[in-house]
């Protein structure tokens, strides 16, 4: 017969973590969102193609990702803990010591700003740091007691198609920053319809973002709409300043209808959690659609 002290002492123990379980911290599915955002801003750009040029900034882009997500766990984890959606994380799980964490976040960061600053250029490796700080030092605090904290986050969101423009270019152009503009702009109708499907959970941890404070939904999703509106407009000028054709115009004009549409719905009462999700959804067909038809109408059209 086992001994119940030695049971109660195994039952204890915090399962230990796999490499798979180290692979979740850094957020794959989201660092992947950086790089081929990151990977757009670097072929848009008028320039000689390098392949080791490339992966190097693709590489680096990966690794400050990966770093930021692993350190935003780590700075999260009692929030995470209490939340239904995050409680099963890495670290509050158990499965991923702190320090470990901790220790592999700064590795990655610090692992990419050094391949960016050596092998990409100076600017794609400032602007991967000022990722770094906007997310870390800014956004990931103001969750805590700011209702913006969401525009801070779209802010720091940002900045890979810069990483990747000025790689590939030596510098920023107007067509870098309408990058930025688009995926600053996205992410508020994405993360509105995100946060309030899981309102509750984040009310739970008395984050005071808009889905939580805005009981009925209104400005949640008047909000989204308004964005939605200028991420069309923003979407559409490099077809109105000659940087892309009439081609790509159109089909901007065709998925900004579709995407406005979500949006417009979701402003409705009836209904509005389930299109907060047909919203989410679209948004997360809608970009590599929209950033494919620019890099396509750039590469062999203009």
């Amino acid at each position: 017969m086992s001994d119940p002290a030695t049971t109660s002492a195994a039952d204890a123990t915090p399962p230990q973590g796999g490499w798979g379980d180290y692979l979740e911290l850094t957020k794959p599915r989201l660092s992947m969102l950086s790089v081929i955002t990151a990977m757009v801003g670097y072929l848009v750009v008028d320039a000689p193609w390098a392949w080791g040029h490339f992966l190097a900034t693709m590489i680096g882009t990966s690794a400050c990702a990966g770093g930021v997500a692993a350190l935003n766990q780590w700075m999260e984890r009692d929030t995470d803990a209490k939340m239904d959606r995050t409680s099963d994380r890495p670290i509050p799980s158990g499965k991923v010591p702190d320090g470990a964490a901790f220790v592999l976040g700064w590795g990655l960061c610090m692992s990419g700003l050094a391949l960016l600053f050596s092998f990409a250029s100076a600017l794609a490796a400032t602007f991967a740091l000022a990722t770094i700080i906007t997310y870390l030092a800014w956004y990931t605090p103001a969750k805590r007691w700011s209702r913006w904290s969401t525009e801070i986050g779209a802010i720091a969101g940002a900045f890979p198609p810069l990483i990747g423009y000025a790689a590939a270019h030596g510098g920023v152009e107007a067509l870098g920053w309408v990058l930025f503009g688009i995926l600053a702009l996205w992410q508020i109708p994405h993360f509105m319809a995100i946060a309030w499907t899981y309102r509750e959970d984040y009310g739970r941890v008395d984050f005071p973002m808009l889905p939580v404070r805005d009981r009925s939904g209104r400005s949640v999703a008047l909000w989204s709409l308004v964005n939605t509106v200028a991420l069309i407009v923003v979407c559409l000028l490099p077809s109105l300043w000659g940087d892309a054709t009439w081609i790509y115009g159109s089909v901007t004009l065709a998925l900004g209808v579709w995407f406005l549409i979500r949006a417009i719905a979701f402003t409705r009462v009836e209904g509005r959690d389930q299109s907060a999700r047909k919203l989410f959804f679209a948004s997360i067909i809608w970009l590599p659609l929209q950033l494919g038809a620019l890099v396509v109408d750039r590469l062999f059209l203009l």
